[in-house]
């Protein structure tokens, strides 16, 4: 074993002095400036006085200078990893965005949502398309057999309530807002299309395939159920009953359709990005899609609580549906269509 050099020793003697000296000038600013750092992120600025406040950005520089002599001379490695953190903590504090809750949900309404459902329009053109394939093919299904019927909707819920039912019977669904079979249907229908909705955007990883078949099914259960209608008669009665919730309901199903496309169609043919990186980019725009339909679902529940007991006018309940369809495209692909021409 070799013996120590003696000017190594001299020179290690003297980086430690050197790390003591900086450390005794300087230390009393660091922890000045982490105390004060972490009074105000645990609680407001009104936390601090006028004098601390003004004392935050010139301990702030402080531990910068710090941090760059520290760098320059190579001291202690941990040292250095302290300082930075503190002047990144420091950075983001004063000059980092901070927004508080009412300024995030006012730009979350009026630009996160509406942006991320503008860009879905591809996805959501495709979505709607399927939906009304499904209502077409559903119909087709129980007008060519009606034995289809009970294949789509389960005998259970249906209750008699099939091709085989009179038109008075038929009609009290639409009409008796006390019925117990309405107030059961109506109830499935919602959470069903609940489901529907988590269920499209949720399978959509698997390339989409399975948000595809959820689309057609959906429109396949309201195609049968309105060729029993139509059949008696009551396919425009059927409609008006559906369309005060339905327009916003099957609006947002149709959305989370269209996210749950997004991801699964960008997974599949991530081009020149990894599929993990396409899924992750796709996947901001879609969660973001996704909590606003879940605003839209309640107003759904909403709209079909309160609408299907007080409101038997057809005419009305065509003007609520159509109205409600109006507003959310309005407000998704008109409003800021308006934002943007008056800049």
């Amino acid at each position: 074993m070799s013996a120590p050099v003696p000017g190594d020793a001299v020179r290690g003697d003297a980086v430690r002095q050197s790390l003591a000296s900086f450390r005794r000038e300087r230390e009393a600013d660091w922890k000045a400036f982490e105390t004060l750092l972490a009074r105000v992120e645990k609680r407001a600025p009104r936390a601090l006085s006028e004098e601390e406040l003004l004392s935050l950005p010139l301990l702030y520089r402080s531990a910068l200078s710090s941090l760059s002599v520290a760098r320059a001379t190579s001291l202690d490695s941990a040292l250095i990893a302290y300082l930075e953190s503190l002047s990144l903590r420091g950075y983001f504090y004063l000059y980092g965005a901070r927004r508080g809750l009412r300024q995030r949900v006012g730009d979350f309404f009026l630009h996160d949502w509406p942006g991320a459902i503008r860009d879905l329009w591809r996805e959501t053109l495709v979505s709607v398309a399927l939906m009304f394939v499904g209502i077409g093919a559903g119909a087709w299904l129980v007008a060519s057999d009606k034995g289809w019927f009970d294949a789509i909707i389960p005998s259970g819920l249906a209750a008699g309530r099939g091709p085989d039912a009179s038109a008075e019977l038929l009609r009290t669904m639409l009409y008796d807002g006390d019925n117990g079979f309405l107030s059961g249907f109506a109830a499935y229908l919602f959470t069903h299309n609940v489901q529907v909705a988590i269920l499209a955007f949720a399978l959509g990883f698997a390339f989409a395939a399975p948000t595809v078949l959820l689309m057609l099914f959906n429109g396949c259960m309201l195609g049968a159920l309105f060729q029993v209608y139509w059949a008696k008669g009551l396919g425009m009665e059927l409609g008006g009953w559906l369309a005060i919730h339905g327009t916003t309901e099957l609006f947002a199903i149709a959305l989370a359709g269209a996210a749950g496309m997004r991801i699964g169609t960008r997974i599949a043919f991530p081009g020149e990005l990894t599929r993990m990186t396409a899924a992750a980019h796709a996947g901001r725009v879609a969660a973001t899609a996704m909590v606003g339909v879940s605003v839209m679902l309640l107003f759904a529940g909403l709209l079909e609580g309160i609408g299907r007991q007080t409101i038997t006018s057809d005419a009305t309940r065509y003007a609520i549906g159509g109205g409600m369809l109006a507003l959310w495209i309005g407000y998704f692909y008109l409003f800021q269509m308006v934002r943007n021409g008056d800049r």
